[in-house]
């Protein structure tokens, strides 16, 4: 911990990089917000958006106070780092760095860094990883969670199973003094830049929130999405704010960065293509919905994977991706969780094929294997199984104490706040209910108010049920994602 961080002055190059990254990934939680938003009905859209930006507040204020410090903390009994070591940032906030003045003959300034970048740019990178970690949780259980009890669990969850899990993954030793935790430094599993974290992390939580939560009125009524244009933008930027999530975790301006750009951009065209196929084959239409899941698909299965795939990898790792997840979002009506957005089929099972998906197809000219530090080429590049279980481990114990502390902590909250709305303000729609407004509060220009009554609300959603729903694969739907378009949308 005495050298931890390292005392320096700071690359320029790569700090304005990093900085760019952090805001790039800042980025993606508006851009979440526009896409689960435009999954909603038209009365859940400013929930739905609050969920997100609300996860913004929350974990910014608990990770300055003792987050990164439980993440990137000395490791105490491979759980968590010390919550001393950084509370409130303590050594790491409150000088610049500068360079020796050749005139006045005036000393350079060194300051804590992380590798070549000051350690703040660390702190705030890192945070944009946990703001939007907990955010993914929403989608599952939109429509019907109190807003309050979101709060309170947002709080809890990303202190007890979020920074302690991305310790496991992201604190890495110094090579001066063994801090880290166990999956990265023990294990070896390859988890770039976050797809057991986060992902994982955040699929499982929603799978469990939404079962203690228990399903909407009326599911499995398929409920349509309101705004898809909305959903589009929101996919746009999660495309691009993921370069700062997956190239930035590089954390310099270099050749890695480089190349998980590329294979970025190369998986998450792949698993479009995918997605669009499935439904062509499944449904007869490739749709507007399917294009925007089947990039964050690929988004999701490259992120652990971006750094020790090549383009071939990259290729295989969006294309299974694109068709699994297609597949795996129709899942929760053959076993009966009433997963809103499909954050599981999405989330969850795009982060378990990537991250499996290195033990297979990981090559040895990337810069994540090194063999020496034991991570091994993939299956598939004569590496045998060997990184492949550390994988499924690494994969499996995340999932494993997520699904548990979630649990945990839901139950907590469900009989002590409650987290679920009324009926009655279900029915006639959380917005106004949670936050006294609506997403679309206008007078058209012939006069007519857009806003509904109660009673208007329902015979609207009943005619359009009645008038758009269609049948795929045996249940009543909406196209876009399978059997799960309409309800994932509402």
């Amino acid at each position: 911990m005495d050298q931890f961080p390292t005392m320096g002055i700071p690359d320029t190059g790569d700090t304005a990089w990093m900085l760019t990254s952090a805001a790039l990934v800042m980025l993606m939680t508006p851009g979440l917000a526009f896409f689960y938003g435009g999954m909603v009905r038209v009365k859940s859209v400013l929930n739905m958006i609050m969920m997100s930006i609300s996860a913004m507040g929350v974990v910014t204020v608990l990770w300055v106070l003792y987050g990164f410090s439980l993440a990137f903390g000395d490791d105490v009994g491979n759980v968590a780092g010390n919550p001393t070591d950084y509370w409130g940032l303590k050594g790491l906030i409150g000088s610049d760095a500068v360079a020796a003045d050749p005139v006045s003959g005036a000393p350079a300034v060194e300051i804590p860094l992380v590798g070549t970048m000051p350690a703040t740019v660390f702190v705030g990178f890192q945070l944009m990883f946990a703001i939007i970690t907990v955010a993914l949780i929403s989608g599952a259980v939109a429509d019907r969670m109190k807003f309050g009890s979101w709060l309170a669990f947002s709080a809890l969850w990303v202190t007890f199973v979020y920074f302690p899990v991305a310790h496991w993954v992201f604190a890495f030793d110094d090579g001066t003094a063994p801090h880290g935790g166990w999956i990265a430094n023990k294990l070896h599993a390859v988890d770039f830049a976050g797809g057991t974290a986060v992902h994982i992390n955040a699929g499982m939580a929603a799978l469990v929130l939404a079962i203690v939560l228990g399903k909407r009125k009326g599911w499995p009524v398929p409920m349509r999405p309101h705004n898809l244009p909305l959903v589009m933008l929101g996919a746009g930027l999660l495309w691009f704010g993921w370069y700062g999530f997956n190239a930035g975790s590089a954390a310099s301006a270099n050749g890695v960065a480089g190349s998980t750009f590329v294979t970025t951009t190369v998986a998450t065209a792949a698993a479009m293509l995918g997605w669009l196929l499935v439904e062509r084959i499944r449904d007869g239409h490739a749709t507007p919905l399917g294009a925007a899941s089947g990039i964050v698909a690929g988004l999701v299965a490259i992120t652990p994977s971006c750094a020790s795939v090549d383009v071939v990898g990259s290729l295989v790792v969006g294309a299974v991706a694109g068709v699994a997840c297609a597949l795996a979002v129709g899942l929760k009506y053959r076993f009966g969780f009433d997963d809103s957005l499909d954050v599981v089929g999405v989330h969850l099972v795009g982060g378990l094929v990537g991250t499996l998906l290195v033990g297979l197809v990981a090559a040895p000219t990337t810069a994540a294997v090194d063999i020496e530090g034991g991570v091994t080429p993939g299956l598939f590049y004569g590496g045998g199984f060997d990184q492949l279980w550390r994988q499924a481990i690494g994969a499996s114990s995340v999932a494993l104490y997520s699904a548990v502390g979630t649990a945990i902590l839901a139950l907590i909250l469900k009989y002590t706040l409650g987290l679920r709305v009324d009926v009655e303000d279900e029915v006639s729609g959380i917005d106004e209910a949670e936050h006294l407004q609506s997403g679309y509060d206008l007078v058209g220009t012939g006069g007519a108010v857009l806003a509904h009554s109660t009673e208007e609300r329902r015979e609207d959603e009943a005619d359009h049920r009645d008038r758009e729903a269609v049948y795929v694969g045996g249940h009543q739907d909406w196209p876009g994602r399978g059997r799960s378009a309409g309800d994932d949308s509402q």
